[in-house]
């Protein structure tokens, strides 16, 4: 292929300091050269609301419009009372709606979940998939990427620094960029 694949990274977590968001910038920093990972920012998104469906506001028509121009999405995320974090569902519903018009279906998708705790998010990681089954995101199954330990995951420049962590996920990396180039649409 001669250009590589854009894939959205939808970062779970608002915090500046967040652990999830320093999993995403290492792992667009480790990317291989055929997949541009590119930050898709929900932090300025208000609450969804029908309502606004007919004019929604400028930040959601501009997020989802970055989800639509993806090849692909990836979704890095906490977990939060064994779920998702409330404003990673919320940019779900944004670049969902009016139904029938959603700018996932079809997107080639991957989960990641990062938590200081031992499980590493497998709560968030399966309930996430939910959603992603009903959206009609063809996920990658293998290798599942629940990351325990996040606390001291990362050196001074944010670099992944557990040697068997960072080659599980070039090897993450490795299985997602086989799974968009044979489920992106062209």
């Amino acid at each position: 292929m001669s250009t590589p694949y854009r894939v959205a990274v939808v970062v779970g977590s608002l915090r500046k300091d967040s652990i999830n968001r320093k999993l995403a910038l290492a792992l667009a920093a480790m990317a291989p050269p055929s997949l541009k990972l590119e930050m898709a920012d929900i932090g300025a998104l208000p609450l969804y609301n029908q309502d606004d469906d007919a004019s929604p506001p400028p930040a959601s028509v501009a997020f989802k419009q970055q989800i639509q121009a993806a090849d692909a999405v990836l979704f890095v995320t906490p977990e939060y009372n064994r779920s998702v974090p409330g404003v990673l569902k919320n940019a779900i519903d944004i670049a969902s709606r009016p139904y029938g018009h959603s700018a996932w279906s079809g997107k080639p998708a991957a989960v990641v979940s990062l938590s200081p705790g031992a499980i590493g998010g497998f709560g968030a990681n399966h309930h996430l998939r939910q959603s992603l089954v009903f959206l009609d995101m063809p996920t990658l199954q293998q290798p599942e990427a629940y990351l325990g330990g996040g606390g001291d995951l990362f050196d001074e420049a944010g670099a992944i620094k557990k040697p068997d962590t960072q080659a599980f996920m070039v090897k993450f990396l490795a299985a997602f960029e086989q799974w968009v180039a044979r489920n992106a649409r062209a």
